[in-house]
Protein backbone atom coordinates (compact mmCIF):
# COMPACT_ATOMS: atom_id res chain seq x y z
CA UNK A 1 0.00 0.00 0.00
CA UNK A 2 1.14 3.55 -0.29
CA UNK A 3 1.43 5.63 2.65
CA UNK A 4 0.59 9.25 1.98
CA UNK A 5 1.59 11.89 5.01
CA UNK A 6 -0.71 14.96 5.33
CA UNK A 7 1.00 18.12 5.27
CA UNK A 8 0.85 18.50 9.31
CA UNK A 9 3.09 15.23 9.36
CA UNK A 10 5.79 16.39 7.07
CA UNK A 11 6.55 19.65 8.92
CA UNK A 12 7.00 18.05 12.30
CA UNK A 13 8.95 15.36 10.54
CA UNK A 14 11.15 18.11 9.40
CA UNK A 15 11.16 20.36 12.50
CA UNK A 16 12.31 16.78 14.21
CA UNK A 17 15.04 15.95 11.85
CA UNK A 18 16.35 19.75 12.24
CA UNK A 19 16.12 19.26 16.24
CA UNK A 20 18.37 16.26 15.90
CA UNK A 21 20.74 17.76 13.75
CA UNK A 22 21.38 20.88 15.68
CA UNK A 23 21.68 18.76 18.92
CA UNK A 24 23.52 15.42 18.08
CA UNK A 25 25.19 16.44 14.52
CA UNK A 26 24.22 15.11 10.96
CA UNK A 27 24.79 11.76 11.57
CA UNK A 28 22.31 11.35 13.83
CA UNK A 29 20.11 13.03 11.94
CA UNK A 30 20.49 10.87 8.67
CA UNK A 31 20.30 7.45 11.04
CA UNK A 32 16.87 8.89 12.50
CA UNK A 33 15.63 10.13 8.79
CA UNK A 34 17.01 6.52 7.27
CA UNK A 35 14.68 4.74 10.12
CA UNK A 36 11.90 7.01 9.20
CA UNK A 37 12.10 5.58 5.85
CA UNK A 38 12.61 2.00 6.83
CA UNK A 39 9.57 2.05 9.08
CA UNK A 40 7.45 3.97 6.38
CA UNK A 41 8.47 1.29 3.74
CA UNK A 42 7.68 -1.52 6.28
CA UNK A 43 4.25 -0.22 7.22
CA UNK A 44 3.51 0.01 3.48
CA UNK A 45 3.79 -3.87 3.16
CA UNK A 46 2.02 -4.36 6.57
CA UNK A 47 -0.15 -1.88 7.27
CA UNK A 48 -1.89 -3.34 10.48
CA UNK A 49 1.55 -3.50 12.20
CA UNK A 50 0.96 -0.96 14.24
CA UNK A 51 -1.29 -1.42 17.65
CA UNK A 52 -4.67 0.78 18.06
CA UNK A 53 -4.08 4.15 19.19
CA UNK A 54 -6.03 3.96 22.44
CA UNK A 55 -6.15 7.77 22.46
CA UNK A 56 -7.85 7.86 19.87
CA UNK A 57 -10.68 4.96 20.01
CA UNK A 58 -13.26 7.73 20.40
CA UNK A 59 -12.94 8.70 16.87
CA UNK A 60 -14.84 7.19 13.52
CA UNK A 61 -12.05 6.04 12.11
CA UNK A 62 -9.33 3.55 13.78
CA UNK A 63 -6.39 4.74 14.43
CA UNK A 64 -2.69 2.93 14.24
CA UNK A 65 0.61 3.66 15.58
CA UNK A 66 3.99 2.73 15.47
CA UNK A 67 7.09 3.65 17.40
CA UNK A 68 10.02 4.57 14.99
CA UNK A 69 12.60 6.24 17.70
CA UNK A 70 11.99 6.05 21.26
CA UNK A 71 10.79 9.87 21.39
CA UNK A 72 8.50 9.44 18.12
CA UNK A 73 5.87 8.03 16.51
CA UNK A 74 3.77 7.86 13.61
CA UNK A 75 0.14 7.86 13.93
CA UNK A 76 -1.57 6.78 11.07
CA UNK A 77 -5.02 5.13 9.39
CA UNK A 78 -5.72 2.87 6.15
CA UNK A 79 -8.01 4.73 3.99
CA UNK A 80 -9.54 2.76 1.07
CA UNK A 81 -5.96 1.63 -0.92
CA UNK A 82 -3.31 3.87 1.13
CA UNK A 83 -2.17 4.65 4.25
CA UNK A 84 -2.53 8.23 5.86
CA UNK A 85 -0.22 9.31 8.16
CA UNK A 86 -2.25 11.74 10.36
CA UNK A 87 0.55 12.66 12.61
CA UNK A 88 4.20 12.59 13.66
CA UNK A 89 4.16 12.06 18.05
CA UNK A 90 6.78 13.41 20.41
CA UNK A 91 6.18 10.35 22.81
CA UNK A 92 7.49 12.44 25.48
CA UNK A 93 4.44 15.00 25.43
CA UNK A 94 0.73 15.01 26.71
CA UNK A 95 -0.99 12.02 24.45
CA UNK A 96 -4.16 14.08 24.83
CA UNK A 97 -2.97 16.81 24.07
CA UNK A 98 -1.10 15.33 20.73
CA UNK A 99 -4.82 13.70 20.16
CA UNK A 100 -6.35 16.90 19.47
CA UNK A 101 -4.12 17.93 16.66
CA UNK A 102 -5.85 14.66 14.63
CA UNK A 103 -9.30 15.81 15.35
Amino acid sequence: MRVRWNDESKKRLRQTAQYIKKVFGEKAKDDFLHEVKHTNALLGQNPSMGPLETFLSNMPSSYRSIVVHQHNKIVYRIVDRHIEVVAFWDTRREPKKQAEQVK
